[in-house]
């Protein structure tokens, strides 16, 4: 190397390059706080007026009691039933679009379409679209019998369903893309038929990224409200089934804000606790996978 190149290479910046980069420095690091301060002011917010209401009995009982047991159960059912419903048919959608859609390309682009103006839709769409697909069809065959109008934890199941199918269908391609092609042909020439390519090879191999969809859904899922009111309502005590009005933690907080009893606006801000911390749990066990995943990278 030339001397003077590695003399120019070595000596040290000049010194209006060093202060500019230590403006750019501190300029960024200003509009960095300034963007976390909104966040920080609201977990803040939400522990100070919330975790002295925190104890381990409020977790059992039901609204009417002064708790949020029946909602946190009632949550955990919707997200459930949705999970039966959209999983499996965002999975085998998300591996159709990936590994099958080469032969049929005016299908394959009319159906990543679709879901990608799905996950624009507002969630108060949707939950008109599950009140008029699945809360009055149960309120004919169910409603008069029963006198719940129709609203249920199904109707609530299927309107969250709506909300994760997307979100499933598109990391769970993006995940299947993200397989090298380089493994596929290796399993070809080992004689793998593509069935048996895409179950054992490519769907094995994405399953770390195809969980993390799966738990960002949930996470998108358990924290919606509009869906709900539209479909499960609320109720205050244990819900008498799936077919009943179903309490959710989005729900209560929505229903019980503006009460004025002080042991209701207490159960609000501790609800708001449970149900932040649960999708950040959420959101941190999705992180996680992610970064396992590509540390295998």
């Amino acid at each position: 190397m030339d001397e003077s190149l590695k003399a120019e290479l070595y000596s040290p910046l000049p010194r209006y390059r060093q202060y500019f980069s230590y403006v750019m420095n501190i300029i960024t690091a200003i509009f960095t706080i300034l963007a976390l301060l909104p966040l920080l002011s609201i977990l803040w917010e939400i522990l100070r007026r919330g975790v002295f209401g925190l104890s381990f009995d409020i977790f059992f009982r039901a609204v009417i009691d002064n708790g949020f047991g029946n909602a946190i159960t009632g949550t955990g059912i919707m997200v459930f039933i949705a999970s039966i419903l959209s999983l499996p048919v965002g999975i085998l959608t998300g591996i159709f679009l990936a590994e099958f859609s080469q032969k049929n390309q005016s299908i394959s682009s009319i159906v990543r379409f679709i879901t990608s103006i799905l996950t624009g839709v507002p969630s108060i769409i949707v939950g008109v679209f599950a009140y008029g697909v699945v809360v009055l069809p149960l309120k004919t065959k169910f409603g008069e019998s029963t006198g719940t109008g129709g609203f249920s934890a199904i109707a609530g199941g299927f309107a969250l369903s709506v909300i994760m199918l997307p979100i499933v269908v598109l990391t769970t391609e993006q995940a299947l893309r993200l397989i090298p092609v380089s493994q596929r042909l290796a399993s070809a020439a080992l004689g793998g038929t593509r069935f048996q390519t895409t179950l054992r090879i490519v769907f094995t191999g994405a399953i770390p990224g195809i969980t993390t969809g799966i738990l960002l859904a949930v996470a998108r899922a358990a924290g919606e409200t509009a869906p709900l009111i539209f479909t499960a309502l609320f109720s205050q005590n244990w819900s008498d089934g799936l077919l009943s009005p179903t309490a959710s933690l989005p729900v209560l907080i929505f229903n019980l804000y503006n009460d004025p009893s002080p042991n209701k606006n207490q159960l609000v801000w501790t609800a708001a606790i449970v149900l932040l911390s649960s999708v950040m749990c959420i959101s941190f066990l999705s992180r996680l996978l992610t970064n396992k995943r590509e540390k295998l990278k």
